[in-house]
């Protein structure tokens, strides 16, 4: 393995301390190759929110990999049941 594999986390969480959601109901978690946006349901600006992350990455010379990207919608049993 190459020292430059090392670094590459390393690199990822110096850059991702400035890293923060618009909203402040939005939460981001970070992980050293990873980062998760944990959006509640009743917030309106998901797409606003993937955008930001998006050119944030762009501006620190990352990509983001649209083939992990994925959405997961959480629903209460009560919300459920309220249908």
């Amino acid at each position: 393995m190459t020292s430059s594999v090392f670094l590459r986390p390393a690199a990822y969480v110096v850059n991702v301390v400035d890293l923060r959601p618009i909203q402040p109901e939005n939460e981001l978690v970070k992980y050293p190759d990873d980062t998760y946006l944990v959006i509640p349901a009743i917030n309106n600006h998901a797409s606003e929110e993937v955008q930001h992350v998006q050119e944030w990455a762009e501006e620190n010379n990352l990509r983001l990999n649209p083939n992990k990207c994925k959405e997961i919608i959480f629903q209460s049993s009560r919300a459920k049941a309220r249908k």
